[in-house]
């Protein structure tokens, strides 16, 4: 049994970008429809979110409209190339919420102009933060950038990651734990 798209729908895209090489809006159009679907769940393999799943499709498409004279066919398939293009878009993405992420975080600790004590003992606990949380599982990672770091509730976290309710609370609550116990001897009193 084979897979392989019927030749008129092959040909389609050839003339789809063809037209759209050519600056033909509704071709492009007619692409985007056919093809957004699949590129909207790459990027949500990625990113893990449907708001940033649609930024990153919404991203590729512009890529494509942009950079269309550069858009190689595959097979005679336009999806390789937008699949390709998402898969880089969103990590991408994820470089730039994670280095976000950190700099919040720095932002976040006593500023420079306090005592030099506190600027050591605030840079110790960010580094302490940083290796117990790169010490956590994947899953455990991106709980820590959503619920502990960011605003996500327990219930948002679970939906957008597939897990229960239950799971998550129970997770986030031992990566607290991890983190006081990795800065216990850091921190001053309550």
């Amino acid at each position: 049994m084979t897979t392989d798209l019927p030749t008129e729908h092959a040909a389609d895209d050839r003339l789809l970008l063809a037209r759209t090489r050519r600056g033909d809006r509704d071709a492009f159009s007619d692409l985007y429809a056919r093809h957004v679907t699949p590129v909207y769940w790459q990027a949500y393999r990625f990113v893990g979110t449907a708001h940033d799943a649609e930024e990153v499709t919404q991203d590729v498409f512009v890529t494509a409209w942009r950079r269309r004279a550069d858009i190689h066919l595959v097979d005679t398939s336009v999806l390789p190339w937008l699949l390709a293009t998402a898969k880089y878009v969103a990590l991408n993405l994820r470089r730039k919420r994670s280095r976000r992420l950190w700099a919040e975080l720095d932002d976040s600790l006593p500023s420079a102009d306090q005592d030099p004590v506190d600027e050591i003992v605030s840079a110790m606990l960010l580094a302490r933060v940083r290796a117990s949380v790169a010490g956590l599982s994947p899953l455990d990672q991106q709980l820590f950038e959503r619920c502990v770091v960011g605003d996500r509730t327990y219930a948002e976290a679970a939906d957008e990651l597939g897990v229960s309710h239950g799971a998550v609370r129970n997770r986030v609550a031992r990566i607290r734990s991890r983190v006081r116990a990795a800065t216990h001897d850091l921190r001053g009193p309550a």
